[in-house]
């Protein structure tokens, strides 16, 4: 899931990545804005999801994707675009255009 919030005075976003997964004991995020390094997400006990905040420019779309317990791929199954890889699967991809 993402939760997206912008700022009146700067041109970017806060995006707030949750993830969950039934087998998950560790979860890292990977995506443009990470040049593709693991970025290890943190668990959060109360909401039962794995959260990492990210601050990205706004107007622009970013392809990422989760790595589970460090080797199983998965997508956010709400973002808010999928676009297909060079490895024959979809990244997920999250838009930081600002709705008004």
């Amino acid at each position: 899931m993402l939760n997206k919030r912008f700022f009146k005075t700067k041109d970017e976003a806060e995006v707030t990545f949750e993830f969950t997964h039934p087998d998950a004991e560790q979860v890292s995020l990977l995506g443009e804005f990470t040049d593709w390094q693991p970025v290890p997400m943190k668990f959060n006990k109360k909401d039962g999801v794995f959260k990492y905040k990210q601050r990205l420019p706004v107007d622009q779309q970013f392809h990422f994707r989760y790595l589970i317990n460090g080797d199983t791929w998965d997508n956010d199954h709400q973002a808010d675009d999928y676009l297909p890889n060079t490895f024959g699967t979809e990244n997920s991809i999250v838009n930081t255009q600002r709705i008004n």
